[in-house]
This record gives C-alpha cells, sequence and structure tokens, in this order.
C-alpha cells in the first residue's frame, strides 16, 4: 500500500492534543488501513492480472472454470484471460492465434485435413502442462464437424541424437521420451 493513514491529522489543531483523541485515532488507524487494503483489492480483482485470490475464484465461477488443486494462481489467472480471449465464430487463424497464446508458436503444430474433416492437435513438451487446456479450448471453439485428435508431441530421434548414450541413459525410457531434456 502506497499510502501513509495516520487519522489525527484530520482532526482540528484544537483536539490533535487531547490524549483521548490521540489514543482513538491511533486505535482507529490499524482498520481504516485494512479498509484501505480491502477497497484496492477489490478495485483489483476488476481486473484479472491484478486479481487477488479472491478475485481469481470469482472470475473462475462466473466462466465456469474448475481450479486445480496443482495449479498456481498465474496459471488460475491464465486460464481465466483464454477463457475471455475466446471468439467465436472459429477460423484457422483465430484457432492459431489462440494456440499461439497459449502454448507459444513453438509449442505446438497444427494439422487440418480439411478434405477429411479432420484437425490433429500435437502439444510440444514444453507445453506439456497446457495439454488439458487445449483439449477443452478445442472443444470449445471447434465445429462438432471436424474430428480432433490432440497429441503429445514426444522426443523423436531428430530431438534425442545430440545426446550421447551415456547422456541418454541417465534418464529413464519414458522421461527421454516423454520429458524435455537439457
Amino acid at each position: 500500500m502506497d499510502r501513509e493513514i495516520n487519522l489525527i491529522e484530520y482532526l482540528p489543531g484544537v483536539l490533535r492534543e487531547i490524549k483521548e483523541f490521540k489514543a482513538l485515532s491511533a486505535a482507529e488507524n490499524a482498520e481504516v488501513i485494512g479498509l484501505w487494503e480491502e477497497l484496492e483489492n477489490v478495485l483489483d480483482d476488476q481486473f484479472v492480472n491484478e486479481s487477488t485470490l479472491n478475485g481469481v475464484k470469482r472470475w473462475e465461477r462466473i466462466l465456469g472454470i474448475k481450479a486445480l488443486d496443482t495449479d498456481t494462481l498465474s496459471d488460475r489467472k491464465f486460464r481465466i484471460l483464454t477463457r475471455l480471449n475466446e471468439q467465436l465464430p472459429y477460423t484457422y487463424t483465430n484457432l492459431e492465434a489462440q494456440l499461439n497464446l497459449l502454448c507459444g508458436r513453438d509449442g505446438y503444430k497444427l494439422i487440418l485435413d480439411s478434405s477429411a474433416y479432420a484437425l490433429t492437435v500435437k502439444v510440444a513438451l514444453t507445453a506439456k502442462k497446457k495439454y488439458a487446456e487445449v483439449g477443452n479450448l478445442l472443444d470449445r471453439v471447434v465445429p462438432c464437424n471436424i474430428v480432433i485428435t490432440l497429441l503429445l508431441l514426444y522426443n523423436q530421434h531428430s530431438t534425442l541424437n545430440q545426446y550421447t548414450h551415456i547422456k541418454l541413459s541417465q534418464y529413464k525410457h519414458s522421461e527421454v521420451r516423454e520429458e524435455v531434456l537439457n
């Protein structure tokens, strides 16, 4: 809070020196500071990026979003912003823009087979935590006549050929396949 509150300064000069008014002001300062902080929180809760936990819960209730136990406050804010940024009607360009926002430019591969009415989205391992959110996005914005295939883009030989066998032996098979290697 950037505001320093001292209620004694609001009293006329004559009353400032009376010990009862000094004691009352000192006791009420803490209450007024607490009220001011809550007022700032209410104002901040109107904007997703500035929201407190209470504001995020309210946004989630309004948008029908269920928070996961493992979500951080920033994950929850990101999910709210994603939902607010959805725009219908569906277009391929709009879907790309939303996936760029959600996963980053290199965080997915999008393959559309318009003759078969099929859409394949492969989520990169770097955006693995966003996999479920990508699925929810696709369910909401892609028309029902298009078959959606959502996959995780696992490490492939072309990705792993830069590592030696000794380096790769330090990892489990599932880690080599499903985790981002440093």
